[in-house]
């Protein structure tokens, strides 16, 4: 008999005799796992997670589970829920997991800082294997201060200045973001979400529009909107077609424009890209990926980015300048990471969720890419029915797959095609939707993490019930 099933049988006995021993089944998993046997693995740990849902150990096996079989979303979610139920006091397994899905996800300076962390509260939890893959071969825990973080001492000035001031130029960096002025494309472009539209029309578009009538009842022009939903559904589009309806300056903010390694600069970068949009209002003023700018302070141990985000609440709230006229949205995958200052009045305190289109979004979605495209009487509702759960993004990779195809049978004949309907449709069935796994994640966040309802949305997505 092969003595792997053999070893597996006896752990499997074991654990049926003890139930509640967590060596025990973190052994069975680990084994199930090296023999390629994920399946088993997870199932092991959620049946002992299930039985035990007040024993933090079985939640965090389930979370190495989900990691050792690539699931990272289903990891992150327990890890995230295990962190904020633990403060301060999270059990140095959980913490070390927190810290591979940074790393595999590629936030090595998060990485490291979380890992600089526990070794300085607990050097016996160092990880070799770790170290090699965050590039810390050379680590000595008694030279922390000197390594990558966000502590007020760590990075605060340029080692290249003898005086200690940084050389920071604002017109470097964030400052000359340049602002799109001529955005001819609206609403027309977007496909489906009229609902989403409707909601961004009266936080945004009317009191501009009508700005004497808001200005009769004292409301200012301005305001704050989150959007939030699965990657490629829109949300970057509809934030710049946004500008193009009222035609406002577009500008478009990402992580690399505003954070830097240098304590104080990423406060000045932020400050400078505010200054430019009230300099140009009325400005449509958009952060992509605001999760990564705006990250719950109550998950971090050191105060940098503390500071930064205080800077951005500052900058939302309008202390030291007026924000009338700067129409600002944001967008984010993972919601549940932003600090929950960001939605009080005033900041983003109308919250939206970008779903997939439904069937008629993606017939619009698919009419809007095929144009100016040689077709034959393409029926796109039909191509619709077939892409249930794709995103705009995955529909577009769709046609993009269906053109190569035309083109290689073009160049091999002499002689191009149009694109028909069964074209579109034998792509479709080779692409994956890639809505799901983000589901997986916000199921659990919206079932479990639900404060105020605010995932109620996907909840009624998925016709799951309260």
């Amino acid at each position: 008999m092969d003595p792997n099933q053999i070893a597996i049988d006896a752990l499997r006995g074991a654990v049926a005799a003890a139930p509640g021993n967590l060596d025990l089944t973190r052994q069975l998993t680990e084994l199930l796992s090296r023999l390629g046997r994920g399946d088993e693995a997870e199932s092991v740990a959620k049946e002992a997670a299930t039985r035990f849902p007040q024993r933090r150990g079985f939640q965090a096996l389930m979370a190495e589970t989900f990691f050792r079989s690539g699931k990272d979303n289903h990891a992150a979610a327990i890890v995230e829920t295990l962190l904020s139920e633990s403060g301060e006091h999270a059990p140095v397994d959980v913490l070390l997991l927190h810290t591979r899905l940074q790393q595999r996800r590629g936030d090595i300076r998060g990485a490291v800082t979380t890992y600089r962390d526990i070794v300085e509260q607990d050097e016996a939890s160092r990880d070799p294997e770790l170290e090699s893959l965050l590039g810390l071969d050379d680590y000595d825990p008694e030279l922390i201060p000197n390594a990558i973080g966000d502590d007020d001492d760590t990075f605060a000035t340029d080692p290249d200045d003898d005086d200690g001031d940084s050389d920071y130029s604002a017109d470097s960096a964030a400052g000359t973001a340049p602002i799109e002025n001529q955005i001819t494309d609206g609403f027309e472009t977007v496909g489906g979400m009229d609902g989403v539209k409707e909601q961004i029309r009266l936080k945004i578009l009317y009191p501009l529009q009508h700005a004497e009538m808001y200005a009769a009842y004292g409301k200012k022009v301005g305001g704050g909107i989150l959007l939030y939903g699965p990657p490629g559904c829109g949300k970057t589009h509809l934030a710049r077609a946004t500008a193009g309806e009222v035609g406002a300056g577009f500008l478009s903010v990402g992580i690399s424009d505003v954070l830097d390694m240098w304590v104080g600069n990423s406060e000045k970068n932020l400050h400078q890209i505010f200054q430019r949009a009230r300099r140009n209002k009325p400005c449509v003023l958009f952060f992509d990926e605001v999760d990564a700018l705006g990250a719950s302070r109550s998950d971090m141990r050191r105060s940098g980015g503390r500071q930064m985000i205080n800077q951005f609440l500052s900058e939302l709230d309008g202390v030291d300048a007026d924000n009338d006229g700067v129409l600002i949205l944001a967008a984010t995958n993972t919601p549940w990471h932003l600090d929950s200052a960001f939605r009080r009045p005033g900041r983003f305190d109308r919250v939206i969720f970008v779903p997939p289109p439904d069937a008629a979004a993606r017939a619009a979605i698919l009419d809007i890419h095929l144009a100016g495209k040689p077709t034959d009487a393409v029926d796109a509702n039909k191509v619709a029915a077939k892409t249930d759960g794709f995103s705009g993004a995955d529909l577009k990779a769709v046609i993009d797959a269906t053109v190569e195809s035309k083109l290689s049978d073009a160049i091999t004949s002499g002689r191009p095609k149009p694109i028909t309907t069964k074209d579109l449709i034998a792509a479709a069935s080779k692409i994956r939707a890639t809505t799901g796994e983000w589901f997986s994640t916000a199921r659990n966040h919206a079932l479990y993490a639900n404060e105020g309802g605010m995932y109620d949305e996907i909840l009624d997505h998925l016709k799951i019930k309260r």
